[in-house]
């Protein structure tokens, strides 16, 4: 009979970590004599206890992060004092949460479209998301033309062609949340600084214009946006 050699298999899977002991031994009659335990390994607090039986003892951990308590509650009130409000292709854009704000997860804004307003066609490489709060918008996606209305909610998946306008007479208001965030930075190298969330940005003359939109088309890829002719 020679000695017992072991086998350890480890199985490894979400939430929990199984040992599997395998214990074998050669008697000299040539026959092979296995042993199989299994044994799980259970997060339980802070440490790590083995159950033999494979149940878990205690009250497991939880999976999420734990609390990150250098962040803080963010308060966002658009028409205080305190705001941000850019203008942008002549609308009015008020930063609620940035990046800074939540982590690099999503960016939200406060968008006054003016009759007429709207960006030109354009892409971009992350998610963004349109609550319409007031009024109508027209919307272009991948050449299909669609209306927007007060209590819609419109996603707009990553990469895809789009463009928004106003093509009524009346202001529209809506949410703009981007995932992950960005946007917003985009946003504020390029838009104008006014006093309020309904403040139309300052006209500008030719020249100005030429300098903004190529400002614009070179600020636009290192905030994953390609402008284009169409959608």
């Amino acid at each position: 009979m020679r000695p017992p050699r072991g086998l350890w298999l480890v199985d490894a899977t979400p939430g929990q970590l199984a040992v599997h002991v395998v214990i074998c031994q050669i008697f000299s009659d040539a026959e092979l004599r296995c042993k199989i335990s299994s044994h799980r390994l259970v997060r339980k607090n802070e440490g790590v206890k083995m159950s033999d039986d494979g149940s878990a003892r205690g009250r497991t951990s939880s999976q999420i992060p734990a609390d990150d308590l250098r962040r803080a509650l963010t308060v966002a009130q658009p028409d205080s004092q305190k705001a941000t409000h850019v203008g942008v292709v002549g609308d009015t854009y008020t930063i609620l949460l940035t990046g800074d704000d939540t982590n690099g997860r999503f960016c939200l804004i406060d968008m006054h479209v003016p009759p007429g307003g709207g960006p030109p066609p354009h892409r971009h490489d992350f998610e963004e998301t349109f609550v319409i709060l007031e009024g109508e918008l027209e919307l272009s996606f991948r050449g299909s033309k669609s209306i927007a209305r007060a209590g819609d909610t419109v996603n707009i998946p990553a990469n895809a062609p789009h463009q928004f306008h106003n093509s009524s007479q009346k202001a529209v208001r809506m949410l703009c949340l981007c995932s992950p965030a960005g946007q917003e930075k985009f946003f504020l190298e390029v838009g104008i600084p006014v006093a309020t969330r309904t403040t139309p940005p300052p006209k500008l003359d030719k020249d100005a214009q030429e300098k903004l939109v190529t400002k614009m088309k070179q600020l636009a890829p290192m905030y994953r946006t390609e402008l284009l002719t169409s959608t």
